[in-house]
């Protein structure tokens, strides 16, 4: 199980990380930040829960996303 978190002021709401998760947990939010972007959100409430991959950290330009793996236990 893994969580994303969003650091909204970064996100410029390109959507490459929306694209790149395999598992849909990212969507382009309706909340606008200080510079007028939509920001993206993410939802982990699908049958399809993130793996962690970091697909989408890896492409985000503007180093936005952070994915932290949670252990199970």
């Amino acid at each position: 199980m893994a969580k994303v978190t969003i650091i909204s002021e970064r996100c410029k709401g390109c959507g490459l990380c929306v694209e790149a998760c395999p598992r849909g947990c990212l969507r382009l939010g309706q909340d606008i930040n200080a510079k007028g972007y939509n920001y993206v959100e993410f939802s982990d409430d699908g049958d399809k829960p993130c793996t962690g991959c970091a697909f989408c950290a890896q492409l985000c330009p503007d180093v936005a996303l952070r994915v932290f793996k949670q252990e199970r236990g």
